[in-house]
């Protein structure tokens, strides 16, 4: 019998994100077996047939392969964000940047609301980011925090 593995642990064997992974089973694409917890574990044999589907859509697509490459940089050319994993994206626009030694703090306006990340120097750099320029706070995150204000009665 072929060796189960973790949706983890199966999305880092095919070079894949978990949530990809994921997605492509509840669409069906991937075939599992589900533990009594309803967890999904993946055959050895699974990943197999996919890598394989996967090296055919390759060799197939091989002469596609320059003029997808050739539409990536122009894409990147224009600074248009060709993909990314993280979903939950706020879109604003930087309302201050903060330079000192290795570390930026930068400011983002989302509607009526602040959003402060602080990055690399470098970042800041490469980004080109200044004041008035549109941004998008991309967050991921494992935690999140609850707070509540104090009701003041008059």
């Amino acid at each position: 019998m072929s060796e189960l593995l973790t949706v983890r642990a199966a999305a880092d064997r095919l070079g894949v994100g978990y949530s990809t992974l994921k997605q492509w089973i509840y669409d069906g694409s991937v075939r599992t077996t589900q533990t009594n917890g309803g967890h999904h574990r993946i055959a050895e044999s699974e990943i197999t047939r996919l890598l394989l589907s996967e090296k055919k859509k390759s060799a197939s697509s091989a002469s596609s392969t320059s003029a997808l490459r050739a539409s990536v940089d122009k894409s990147a050319a224009r600074g248009v964000l060709v993909a990314l994993s993280g979903r939950n994206q706020l879109r604003g626009v930087v309302d201050e940047v903060r330079s000192e030694g290795l570390l930026s703090q930068v400011r983002l306006r989302i509607g009526d609301q602040m959003l402060t990340a602080v990055i690399t120097r470098d970042a800041v750099t490469e980004l080109k980011l200044k004041r008035g320029d549109e941004a998008v706070a991309i967050i991921k995150s494992t935690e999140v925090m609850i707070g509540r204000e104090e009701i003041r009665r008059k």
